[in-house]
């Protein structure tokens, strides 16, 4: 397999290793109550607070349960570390392959934990990629080209059929949202096409490491695990639209709802909560706060009705008999509950 097509660093390997992990995923299904407006509207609140050094420029974060999986922006290893309840690291996954800048992830239906290797803040990159993690351990690299040109993107979008789409960073706020335009290739290159826009504008919120500026650049995205929402963030606020089916660009052709998010020096995380009633969002730099930002009533009310078969049975997601990690994709009525549960995974000293 070719090497990472534009990267800057030494040791990257022409084909993949297997990773020294299993991964799997395990449901437990209960009711979610509705939200009032009352809750809809709170304030925000500190879920825990993430001090470990591996996380120090944390980029990609997913809620799965009462866990997270979170990534870290940087580093000549890919790693997707396993969060408790306290923003404790209880586990970390790596696979050998030496990613150029990985900004996001994103967990599919089967069990997939996708990375977007998307970061090139000087627009120079040949090609950029998407990282795939598999529930039996094995890795993917899936390269993909911008028929435009280069693009610094750090927000991935996992529709709930599994089509992923970029969503570029751009310094006036003008950002293109691209999809593969053919069957990604492991190993292969595919073209994207460019598929939808969205322009973003000055709000006031403070934040950020750019001033006013940092209110245009998209830096996450996320998908809710009930398939209802989905939502992008800049330095500064969010924004949320509804979602009907996997149509992603029919629903940024429509209004979002805007919510300011707290100040922070650079906010990139996003992830919808399991119960998909609240954002979850972090920044970069130690101590970092995870903070859980209520949607508003206004964006509960516009959300359709759930996906329907968006979640996996869970005979499903254990029938090969693989030992079960991290996943969490959850219909409007259940709560995820993800159990990262060790098999060859490799602790990061």
């Amino acid at each position: 397999m070719p090497e990472q097509a534009g990267s800057p660093r030494s040791g990257v390997r022409g084909r993949l290793v297997a990773a020294g992990g299993v991964l799997g995923a395990a449901l437990v299904l209960g009711w979610a109550p509705p939200a009032t407006a009352e809750e809809a509207d709170a304030a925000p609140t500190v879920r825990c607070q993430i001090t470990d050094p591996a996380l120090a420029e944390l980029s990609g974060l997913v809620v799965v349960g009462e866990q997270m999986l979170a990534l870290n922006d940087g580093g000549d290893q890919l790693a997707v570390h396993l969060l408790d309840g306290a923003c404790q690291v209880v586990d970390v996954h790596t696979a050998p392959i030496d990613p150029y800048d990985p900004e996001d992830l994103a967990v599919g239906a089967d069990g997939t934990v996708w990375l977007a290797d998307t970061g090139d803040n000087n627009a120079n990159r040949p090609t950029v990629a998407l990282l795939a993690l598999r529930p039996d351990g094995s890795t993917g690299v899936y390269r993909l080209t911008y028929p435009d040109g280069a693009h610094d993107a750090e927000a991935l979008l996992l529709a709930p059929d599994g089509t992923p789409y970029i969503v570029t960073k751009e310094i006036l706020g003008a950002s293109a949202v691209y999809r593969p335009a053919a069957a990604m290739v492991d190993g292969g290159t595919v073209a994207l096409a460019e598929v939808a826009a969205v322009n973003m504008t000055l709000t006031g919120t403070p934040g950020g490491p750019v001033g006013q500026a940092g209110q245009l650049l998209v830096t996450g995205g996320a998908v809710a695990s009930d398939g209802r929402y989905l939502a992008l963030r800049t330095y500064t606020d969010a924004y949320v639209w509804p979602l009907t089916g996997s149509d992603i660009p029919a629903a940024l052709a429509a209004t979002p709802e805007r919510i300011p998010l707290p100040e922070s020096p650079q906010g990139e995380a996003i992830s919808f909560s399991a119960d998909t009633l609240n954002l979850v969002v972090a920044s970069e730099g130690l101590p970092t706060d995870v903070l859980v930002v209520p949607l508003t009533a206004v964006a509960i009310a516009a959300a359709p009705p759930p996906v329907e078969g968006v979640v996996p049975g869970f005979a499903d997601l254990t029938s090969s008999g693989l030992s079960p990690i991290s996943s969490g994709l959850i219909a409007a009525v259940v709560a995820t509950v993800v159990v990262w549960i060790s098999g060859k995974l490799r602790r990061r000293p």
